[in-house]
């Protein structure tokens, strides 16, 4: 299969299940490739648990050793797993500087290219909020859990009725807004990187 047709996914413990299971469905029948990428702290492999404790994952493409260029798009998989990949050993007063952030600054300047798809869903909007120049002035939908913290880096999060909405589209930066839209939101990503 061509780097066209393959697809990065971010992961780390307590990840959602639900997103996890219908990427590892949807994608390949349509067609790409499902690669799933964390920040290994220097081990050839590790393993990580759902949120509900159903289902595991062992990674062995650590974020370090990405190449974005092999990919039309990359997914952050809701859960808490954002939060811990964008942990930092010791903190930077300046910017964040964890892997899987820097790695997104990468993403970002593709997809603000048109070259590249980007797309969160439910909690995964966190890894943006780890730098706001990242999500400032871009319209998002999430779980209406972190709205706040959205609203704070910056993001305009799309309302109706006094709620987040299902899935939203700013470009090339597609969001869901929970677990429950992600069928929704893998047709939408999927359109998007059937037109790079």
């Amino acid at each position: 299969m061509s780097s066209t047709n393959k697809i990065l996914v971010l992961i780390e413990e307590h990840f959602d299940e639900t997103e996890f299971n219908v990427f590892n469905e949807f994608f390949p029948a349509n067609g790409f490739e499902v690669h799933y990428s964390s920040f290994l702290w220097g081990n050839e492999s590790l393993s990580f648990e759902g949120n509900d404790k159903t289902a595991k994952v062992k990674v062995d493409l650590c974020i370090s050793q990405v190449n974005l260029d092999d990919y039309k798009g990359m997914i952050l998989i809701g859960g808490y797993a954002m939060d811990r990949l964008r942990y930092e050993p010791k903190l930077s007063v300046t910017r964040n500087q964890s892997p899987a952030v820097e790695l997104l600054r990468k993403a970002v300047v593709k997809m603000d290219a048109g070259e590249f798809c980007v797309g969160t869903i439910c909690h995964s909007l966190w890894l943006f909020c780890a730098d706001p120049d990242l999500l400032r002035g871009r319209s998002v939908t999430c779980a209406h859990n972190i709205y706040c913290d959205v609203v704070n880096a910056g993001g305009i999060v799309v309302q109706e009725n006094g709620e987040t909405v299902e899935v939203h589209q700013d470009g090339l930066l597609i969001t869901g807004r929970h677990p429950g839209a992600v069928h929704e939101f893998d047709k939408l990503f999927l359109s998007q990187l059937e037109k790079i």
